[in-house]
């Protein structure tokens, strides 16, 4: 379950966001009643006057309609946007909601322009975004703690960082890449110059593994998932396991600051919408992963089921209420990425996410 905006590297692709967001600042004036992104699609503005708070809708207020990109294609880090959307949890919060997946420009420039009103980023995306002066804000954790690692097959005994040494990883190109073997090789003291770097693609693990590649990183959630269900034994190297710093969030819910504040009442009223959906998937693993499952037939059902009740306890995890981003989060991870230079300069790392539109915590 990659994120397809990590292919093929930051530094391009967030340029391009960029050039984007400031075009858009350029023209904002021509739609004040919505964003540039919106009106170009002539989606963003219809039930412009619907009542879209935090709050039920009444039975007579229009609909108002609002696009979500998927970072990747459809999994069970979406299941709570399609149950928020099937059960009529966006309807009863003012909104309808049109989830689609991203074009080659990617999840974040969709929301950084407001081709899309909100989206399914991750922390390092953000962080680096902010810091090439893209307002992109993070609103929710959709999973508490980061699930990914290195996963090779159990025969190629993998057990640790070190044992990379000597082997292939396939990736995709991102410079986090390297980085992030290299520092947990640095603390497993092993010798990062011994590892084989090669550019896999769009291939995935269990193809690339079958060919000249020793180990790749997935989100266990999904890959590994299916490695159990395939009765493919493998490893896993967490990166939890080795550095505090790389239990970041990913995925995120995001939006853009211009969209917080043109925009307040919708934000509140989709975050709402989002969070009965996520909470549905925590306490109904089954049925939301039947959700998911008519509203993308073409997933494999036996996967979805496996992957849902794996997962589903993770949305929340020891967090007091699902979506909960912390502070210290954001700044550890982005410390790790400048002492790492994968950014230019420090991350104000306050302006990067907020909790401020996520429900409040049930006594």
């Amino acid at each position: 379950m990659r994120h397809k905006a990590r292919r093929g590297g930051w530094t391009a692709a967030l340029t391009t966001v960029l050039i984007a967001a400031l075009a858009l600042a350029g023209c904002g004036a021509k739609n004040d009643e919505g964003n540039a992104g919106n009106a170009a699609n002539g989606a963003g503005n219809a039930g412009s006057n619907a009542s879209a708070s935090g709050g039920n809708a009444s039975a007579g207020d229009a609909l108002k309609e609002i696009k979500v990109v998927l970072d990747w294609t459809p999994n069970t880090n979406h299941t709570g946007l399609y149950v928020a959307r099937d059960k009529g949890f966006f309807e009863q919060h003012g909104l309808k909601v049109d989830i689609i997946q991203p074009g080659e420009a990617g999840a974040d420039t969709m929301i950084a322009t407001g081709a899309a009103d909100f989206g399914v980023s991750y922390q390092e995306g953000v962080t680096q975004a902010r810091i090439q002066g893209v307002p992109l804000v993070s609103l929710a954790a959709v999973i508490q703690h980061n699930t990914s690692g290195f996963a090779s097959p159990a025969d190629k005994n993998i057990t640790s960082p070190k044992a990379f040494e000597g082997k292939t990883y396939g990736g995709w190109g991102s410079p986090a890449e390297p980085a992030v073997i290299e520092s947990l090789m640095q603390e497993d003291k092993g010798d990062f110059k011994k590892v084989k770097i090669a550019n896999i693609g769009d291939a995935d693990f269990f193809t690339a593994t079958k060919k000249n590649i020793d180990f790749a990183w997935i989100f266990y959630g999904w890959d590994g998932v299916a490695a159990e269900l395939k009765g493919e034994k493998i490893n896993m190297v967490y990166l939890t396991d080795y550095s505090d710093k790389l239990d970041y969030y990913t995925p995120v819910l995001a939006t853009n600051e211009k969209m917080i504040a043109e925009h307040k009442d919708t934000v509140e009223a989709f975050m709402a919408a989002a969070s009965e959906g996520y909470q549905f998937a925590i306490d109904h693993p089954d049925e939301a992963a039947d959700v998911l499952i008519k509203a993308v037939p073409e997933l494999n059902a036996d996967l979805v089921r496996a992957s849902q009740k794996w997962l589903s306890p993770r949305y929340q995890s020891d967090a007091p209420r699902w979506g909960e981003q912390k502070l210290t989060v954001w700044k550890n991870y982005a410390e790790w990425m400048y002492d790492h230079k994968l950014l230019d300069k420090p991350l104000d790392a306050e302006k990067a996410f907020t909790n401020d539109f996520l429900p409040e915590k049930e006594n």
